[in-house]
Order: structure tokens, then sequence, then C-alpha cells
């Protein structure tokens, strides 16, 4: 160990408050010392996610105590000081000490906190900030990452996400905090016990249809939404909800899935064997704090889950049959173009942003809808300004309700979106590196040598970077003839990550299979390309 990284232990080791994570450092290797002090974990948009571990570079009670130290002084500097805060947490391990120290710093500072009184989903959280009309609100999460992980969620007054330069301003703040065993803590009783309840009650008036006549097989992934999931389907009158009973409660060791998210390959089997065997109409996935849902349908090959773009244009679809004058709907230049299409065609207005529902839900006036092909949907912005898992499920089961009466399914409106638009089919394909430096060198030559031609169809290039407006990023796009691959640095990995999609138009109803192979085939083909990059 060298002399400069001995003396940087030893200062952080005495100025953190915790025993437990003092003595974790004390028994590190001179090569595990170096990982934890690489760097602190960067504040972004969303705040912090990292391992649970001592150190800056991991999350623990001195981190959340320096980072909570810094959005005081942050608020305090914009004039707000004494405002209210609302503090909650998901069942991760250390979600419950990492709510308190918060909670603690805050109320030192003079702010007014309302600290949830039980673990709960992140959109409970965005929903509480709003309601209560807070200035700031912090959910302790780390969402659908693995189970040594957790995090540090910030929202603004409105129960929207942060965006730049508040992010910036804040970071630069923690940076100037000293020691977090000398940054003040007072103690702060649990509150706002009925903040549940009134997410509830918007939650079950959300349905327009009368139908209720649908049997639903749901899992929560060991995390928080199972309990609220049930009572808000129920709740809504869908009596006929059976759960996934080992991924019920929260677990912060994930035992039953590699990777708690309902995307990933596996993490639904149980949701769908589940569905199976009880002749569901429907499967809900939730991921572990429930701010993102994935649904699954039957058949003629069995269970499977849609896509997010698919149950994007479910959603979109469903909620512009009959929604207010002039209304917009919006999703990421990452997703897919299909809402382009269906937007106008049902009288809406549409937008394209940044990736993030901290862009979406400032996509502009009159939004009804938003959704990230993530699994991430907003289907009550006035109520939840950021993705809720469970919103979402209610409005899925109330369309599948409706549609049962009709003997229709999910995937009937499918194909009817494909006969009026034509088949999109989409995919996406990441690239780990171990170098940071080859994501540059990968976009580079995308640059410089673009392609022309994509499975046989001419191609042209759309760099984001050279834009001059809010969709100026690092991202490039190439597409023409029914093709586009997007291709952008992973904001949070180190990958390279390239969004395909293939969009074959249908003559008719009998034309849907010919277009679907024909659209498979030129996503393989795209597929090949992007493994290539």
């Amino acid at each position: 160990m060298t002399e400069e990284l001995a003396e940087r232990v030893q200062r952080w080791i005495a100025g953190d408050p915790d025993p437990a994570t003092r003595e974790e450092l004390h028994g590190l290797s001179d090569a595990e010392l170096t990982d934890r002090f690489s760097g602190p974990l960067t504040f972004g948009t969303a705040g912090l996610r990292g391992p649970v571990r001592a150190g800056p570079n991991g999350m623990n009670v001195a981190v959340v105590v320096k980072t909570t130290a810094g959005i005081a002084a942050w608020l305090i500097e914009k004039g707000l000081g004494g405002s209210t805060v609302v503090v909650g947490r998901d069942a991760r391990t250390g979600s419950e000490q990492f709510a308190f120290a918060a909670a603690e710093t805050l109320s030192a500072q003079g702010f007014s906190v309302v600290l949830l009184p039980r673990p709960l989903p992140t959109p409970v959280v965005a929903f509480a900030v709003r309601a209560l009309g807070a200035e700031l609100g912090v959910q302790i999460t780390a969402s659908h990452n693995p189970a040594a992980d957790n995090g540090y969620k910030v929202y603004l007054r409105g129960g929207s996400q942060l965006i730049p330069p508040s992010d910036a301003e804040i970071e630069a703040l923690i940076a100037a905090t000293g020691d977090a065993v000398d940054v003040p803590r007072s103690i702060v009783e649990p509150s706002g016990t009925d903040i549940a309840a009134r997410y509830l009650d918007s939650v079950v008036a959300l349905p327009r249809s009368t139908r209720r006549d649908i049997r639903i097989a749901l899992t929560a992934l060991h995390g928080v939404g199972g309990e609220l999931a049930t009572a808000a389907l129920r709740g809504a009158g869908f009596r006929d909800v059976q759960v996934v009973e080992e991924q019920f409660e929260p677990d912060p060791t994930f035992p039953t899935v590699t990777f708690p998210n309902p995307e990933e390959p596996g993490a639904a089997d149980a949701v769908l064997a589940l569905a199976a065997e009880i002749d569901a109409d429907i499967a809900i996935a939730l991921d572990p704090d429930a701010d993102r849902c994935a649904v699954g349908v039957p058949g003629p090959d069995g269970w499977r889950m849609l896509t997010g773009d698919q149950t994007g244009a479910l959603l979109a679809n469903y909620l512009l049959s009959d929604s207010t004058a002039d209304p917009l709907v919006a999703n990421t230049i990452v997703s897919s173009q299909l809402l382009s299409a269906l937007a106008p065609a049902r009288g809406a207005r549409y937008a394209r942003t940044l990736t993030g529902f901290k862009w979406l839900v400032r996509a502009g006036d009159g939004l009804v809808y938003a959704y990230e092909e993530a699994i991430g949907h907003c289907v009550d912005p006035n109520v939840v300004r950021d993705k809720d898992g469970i919103s979402a499920a209610v409005v899925l089961a109330d369309l599948a309700a409706g549609l049962k009466l009709d003997r229709r399914t999910l995937l009937d409106v499918l194909d009817d979106l494909a006969v009026e638009f034509g088949v999109h089919l989409g995919s996406q394909v990441s690239r780990r590196v171990e170098d940071l430096a080859e994501i540059g060198n990968m976009m580079r030559r995308l640059r410089t040598e673009p392609p022309t031609h994509l499975a046989g169809r001419p191609v042209a290039i759309l760099d984001y970077a050279d834009r001059d407006d809010e969709l100026r990023t690092d991202a490039v796009e190439i597409g023409g003839s029914g093709l586009r691959v997007i291709v952008r640095p992973s904001g949070t990995e180190p990958k390279l990550k390239a969004y395909l999609e293939v969009v074959e138009q249908v003559d008719n109803r009998d034309d849907l299979t010919r277009a679907r192979a024909t659209a498979g085939e030129l996503l393989a083909e795209l597929t090949t390309f992007a493994q290539q990059l």
C-alpha cells in the first residue's frame, strides 16, 4: 500500500461514524483498499448506486450522511431551509440504517422530515413528494440491481427526478462536506403512516372498464411491491390475484433469481409457470422496488413476457382511447418508433426525449403517458411523475379484463397495431468492455466509418452529438429503409449498448405471418452487425 493511500484510509476510518464499516476496512487487503478508495460513488441525476461496503466507493452510513449533508446545503442555498422532505426505503441490505441516517441528517439541519414508517415501493416516495408539496424526496433503493447493491435516489418538488445542473451542484457540495462523523444528526421518528393508503386510493381509481373477470398471476421478485400491488389490484376489483409465494416477501438476498430484473432471462420463469398452472389471463412481474412492470401473456407456443415496447404500445393505445383534449405521449430515443405513428392516429401529440424518466416526465404539457423500453411506464403523470409498476399493473389488468369480454387478448391488440402501423420488431445488444477507452474507440469508428448499407438496404447516419436541441447526447443513429440502430455508451456500466428495430409494413391481417418472419430475418442481421461493433 502506498503511503498516500494509507493516509486516505486512516482519514476515512477516523471520519466514519459506523463502527462496523470502520472495522471492515481494517480487515481488507491492499488490493481491496485500492478499489474502495479508487474514487467516490458518482452522484448522478438519479443519485447514488453501488455495492454495500465500507469506504468512499460504496454505499454505507458515512457516504449517506455526507451525501445528505450536501443535499441539505444545496436546499439551504436555494432558500429552501426548513422545508418538508420525504425519506423512504426499500428492503435491501442496509436500507433501514441508511434511511434513518439520511432523515437524521436532514432533521439536524432544520428540515421537516417525513420518514416513511416501513419499506415501501419507490413510486410511493415520488407520490408523497408531490402529494405533500415537499421540496425533496429521498428513496433508499437500488431498484433491480444485484443483491450486493443499494442506492440513494433523489426527487425534487413535484415528484420528478433531478436533472442537470442540480446534480452537479449537489455533487460539488457533497465533495466539500467534511467528515461524516462531524455532521450533526438528530433523532427522527417515523411518520407519514397514511401515505401508502393515499397512494392506493389514487391507483384503485385508475380502471376505466367495468369488467373484472380475469385471473392474474403476480410476482414481486422478493421486493417490496407485493403487498401494495395485490392491495391495489384487489381494491380495484380484481379479486382473483394469485402470487408466487416463494418470491412474495421482501428478501434482500433474492434467493430464487440471479438478477432481480423481470427483463433478464429466467427472472420471470416462476410467474409464467404459475400463470400456466392456474390458467391465468395475464402474468405480472414487478422489479424489487416496484417501479417497473413486465407483463406475460399466453400464446400459441405457451406463456411469454412481452417487451417493454410492446407493453408501451398497448398502454398508449388504451389510454388514448379515452383521454383529455390535446393529449401528449412520450418515449425515449431508444424506444420503439411505433408510438410516433400511433399518437397522431389517435389525435395525440408525441415527444421523444433522452433516456430516463427525469426527461420523460418533462416532455411537455398535457402528458398522459410516458414509457421507456426498459419496462418503465408512467400511466398517471398527474399523480406519480415517474415510472410506477403498480399503477401500470392495474391499468394492464383493466385493459385485459375489457378485452376478455370480447374474447380478445393483448396479443390480438398487438396484431391490430401491426396491421395498422406495420410490424415493429426490436431488440438490444450490449457489449461489455474491460477498458472504458474502448467504448470511445467504438463510437469514434462508427462516426468516421459508418455503414452505408445494413441487411442489404441503404442507411444513413444521424449523430446526436451534433444536434443543437434537447436531444443532444453521445449517441449515433444508423437508419433508413425500415431499419434503425441506435448506439450509445451506457450511463451506469462499462458497456456499449445498441438498440435495434425493424419496421415491416403489413398488407392485411393474412400478411402478418410473412411480415413478422421478414422482420425477424432483418433483425437477426442487425444483431450480427451490433455484435461486431
